[in-house]
């Protein structure tokens, strides 16, 4: 039978690991990015990966399984996670995890004790054990490559591994001077970085070298099957002939039409690579895809950063609302919601209704802070140390009228609320939005008082007063084509596109509208696009 040619479109963590899954499959594999350089938003991220079931669990001697898992993840469904899916995503985790150990450079570890996100929902693992991440990959394996990988402009220091930095918690542990500068000598990289640098040194080390700058513009389609792709290169407009096309570009995030059709909700910021811009979405509608998931993203909190300190202008706000002696306050001047939540079920707070209004009830709104804040804790968004002063674009004001006057929010409003917040907090117990009860709460709070709701909750009455406005972010879109359990797309009457695979945010995720646990993103990108670049090396050669 004639070797298969699958192309694979992006170089995110969905993308090569698709790559090296068709490849070991028997197919000669070409892959495409968009970008100048390789990665995709995985390369900003964490780099961690959430796989219910997986082998290393073994080690803390904590006892999962597939049906707690499903019992977990159907619980969060309202009704938009498909059961099949769930079980694709659930079945084919743990076989890609090994698969990858075992014959790639790519290594996991598991992250002790790190929550699911919403761990107290049946199945669910307050004890961790689910979430994995790579230890450090010295990029100098890479080569000529080592350069070629875009740099996370969220966690600044490529040598920091998440692990090293406590998951972004208060004091996070700093590392030995003589350890930094072996790693530095090394080019040893962590997080996101670590993940892609040995997903792409197995690409390497299987001759496939992806071809940056390429833009993916149609889809060729012969008699119902696609049949390859049409490229905008560096050297002018290319066809190139496959037997199948694998989709993983990532979201629509920055195309602001698709958006404003699509999402449920606002979302002003997006924190993913700009090139998400829904090329994959788009190629898939012409050819006759039908749609899923499409009013949903990985919602993420985020501030304005004056551009010199992250090139970007936005920061993530993860751990820093999870500590003590911070609320959240709406134009109103109230508390909306449990400011420790995970990020992404907290962007749905961003999306309430004030019907009378006809506005966004959370919109804008605004972290308060206090100066026993920053004296414990430091400005963390910026990495500040403890007691230093925050930059001077942060809204200060000595007192609480003095600060609502520079919000424009009621004073007498923003006394109530931090007085009630403060009585709240010396009686150990948040009966407004039970901030500090879920386990997620309290692990990224203050770790002093670690399993304890003072982890989370702790007074506003030391001056001055801080305060920064809250932006309604995104990791990126989820909605896209729908997929079968192969990932291999499928048209409006439900039959399989011959040839169209997606995987990652391109595609209709698995996850519907939740978020399991930590690296909730990632992970069901990656196994899809494992699943996708083995079905698809299996439809014969041209």
């Amino acid at each position: 039978m004639p070797q298969s040619h699958v192309v694979v479109l992006g170089t995110g963590g969905s993308g090569l690991t698709a790559a090296i899954a068709a490849h070991d499959a028997g197919a000669r594999v070409s892959v495409y990015e968009k970008y100048d350089k390789v990665g995709g938003t995985t390369a900003w991220s964490g780099g961690m990966i959430w796989i219910p079931n997986n082998h290393h669990e073994d080690a803390l001697g904590l006892n999962d399984d597939r049906a707690q898992a499903l019992t977990y993840l159907m619980s969060l469904s309202h009704g938009l996670i498909e059961p099949r899916m769930a079980e694709a995503f659930l079945d084919a985790g743990p076989v890609m995890v090994k698969y990858l150990e075992d014959h790639t450079p790519v290594r996991f570890r598991p992250i002790a004790d790190f929550p699911d996100y919403h761990a107290e929902h049946p199945g669910g693992r307050p004890g961790g054990g689910r979430s994995l991440d790579c230890p450090l990959y010295s990029f100098n394996e890479l080569g000529e490559w080592a350069g070629r990988v875009t740099p996370s402009p969220y966690y600044p220091n490529p040598h920091v591994s998440i692990y090293d930095t406590s998951l972004g918690q208060a004091r996070p542990r700093s590392l030995d001077p003589d350890e930094m500068a072996r790693r530095k000598s090394l080019n040893e990289r962590g997080s996101g970085q670590a993940l892609i640098g040995r997903l792409l040194r197995a690409c390497l080390d299987r001759s496939i070298e992806p071809r940056t700058s390429c833009r993916a513009t149609e889809l060729i389609s012969l008699d119902g099957a696609v049949k390859g792709v049409k490229l905008e290169t560096p050297d002018g407009q290319a066809e190139i002939a496959a037997d199948a096309v694998i989709l993983a570009t990532g979201g629509f995030e920055f195309d602001e039409a698709l958006k404003r059709a699509f999402l449920r909700g606002p979302m002003t910021h997006p924190v993913s690579i700009p090139t998400n811009t829904g090329d994959g979405l788009k190629m898939a509608m012409r050819v006759g895809a039908m749609l899923g998931n499409m009013r949903e993203a990985w919602w993420m909190p985020v501030i304005e950063v004056p551009t010199e300190e992250i090139w970007t202008g936005v920061s993530l706000m993860a751990g820093q609302r999870s500590l003590p002696r911070t609320i959240m306050i709406n134009r109103e001047a109230k508390r909306f919601t449990n400011e420790a939540a995970n990020y992404n079920a907290f962007g749905a707070a961003f999306h309430e209704q004030d019907v009378s209004a006809f506005d966004y009830r959370n919109l804008p709104c605004w972290m308060i802070f206090d100066k026993g804040y920053i004296d414990k804790y430091g400005f963390g968004m910026m990495g500040g140390a403890p007691g230093e002063p925050p930059p001077q674009w942060v809204t200060r004001a000595e007192t609480l009228d003095e600060m609502a006057a520079r919000l424009g929010v009621p004073a007498n409003g923003l006394r109530q609320t931090i007085s009630r917040w403060n009585e709240q907090c010396a009686a150990g117990r948040d009966d407004d939005f039970r901030r500090g009860e879920a386990a997620h709460d309290v692990w990224w709070g203050d770790p002093d008082y670690r399993g304890d709701p003072r982890a989370s909750l702790g007074p506003l009455d030391q001056g001055p007063f801080y305060a920064l406005e809250i932006k309604s972010g995104a990791l990126g879109t989820r909605g896209g084509p729908q997929t079968d359990e192969n990932a291999n797309v499928l048209d409006v009457d439900g039959r399989p596109i011959q040839g169209l695979y997606a995987a990652g945010n391109v595609m209709a995720s698995a996850m519907g509208m939740t978020y399991g646990g930590p690296g909730g993103t990632i992970a069901p990108g990656m196994v899809f696009g494992f699943l996708a670049g083995r079905h698809a090396a299996t439809l014969g050669g041209v």
